[in-house]
């Protein structure tokens, strides 16, 4: 006599059903990003192209990097080493924004609506193994912080075109997102302890 095996997934009453199916409303917020993401390379590539084209001696392409950088000395009329490290700190900047929003578009998708079921690809990334709100929180403040990290080493190297109530303020804020770094992650670790312990 065969016993009817019982349903893998267990059928929710509506209730349930219509508010566990609302995550799906945050797909077009993730698709948003992915958008923005675009955005981003398009910027990457046109300021890298700028960089490339002033390099060779045009003059226009110049302009154009010593307006986006925000350097004083408008009348320059060649490369130096300040404005190639800003350039090469902005193009860090837009890399370090975009592995955010990678970080929070798959992460947060895996996290908060579905199953990616992406076990044993070869491209899995290796945080995602083991990712959830928690992880993914203290991963998003550290790289807030290292985009933060760069702005201000933007800002100190072309101090002359900032005043100092600008620099301190960068800096405040600066120091302001480390300390919620660390909060975040010392709480992590104390509901952590707290669960383990709680298991034991």
């Amino acid at each position: 006599m065969s016993t009817q095996e019982p349903s893998k997934h267990p059928r929710l009453r509506p209730l349930p059903a219509i508010m566990f199916s609302s995550r799906w409303l945050q797909l077009p917020l993730y698709l948003g990003l992915i958008a923005a993401q675009g955005v981003y390379v398009y910027h990457f590539l046109v300021e890298l192209l700028h960089l490339i084209e002033a390099a060779f001696g045009s003059q226009a392409a110049l302009q154009a990097l010593v307006s986006s950088i925000g350097y004083k000395d408008v009348s320059i009329s060649s490369l130096n080493e300040t404005i190639i490290m800003l350039v090469v700190l902005a193009l860090i900047d837009v890399v370090m924004i975009s592995n955010l929003l990678i970080m929070v578009i798959v992460g947060g998708y895996e996290t908060f609506v579905s199953r990616m079921e992406l076990e044993g690809h070869p491209d899995q990334p290796e945080w995602l193994s083991h990712v959830n709100a928690s992880v993914l929180k203290v991963k998003l403040a550290t790289a807030i912080i290292g985009i933060s990290s760069i702005h201000l080493l933007k800002t100190f190297i072309n101090a002359a075109n900032y005043t100092e109530s600008v620099m301190m303020w960068q800096t405040l804020i600066h120091i302001t997102f480390l300390l919620s770094a660390l909060a975040i992650a010392y709480t992590d670790k104390l509901l952590n302890s707290t669960a383990h312990t709680a298991e034991h």
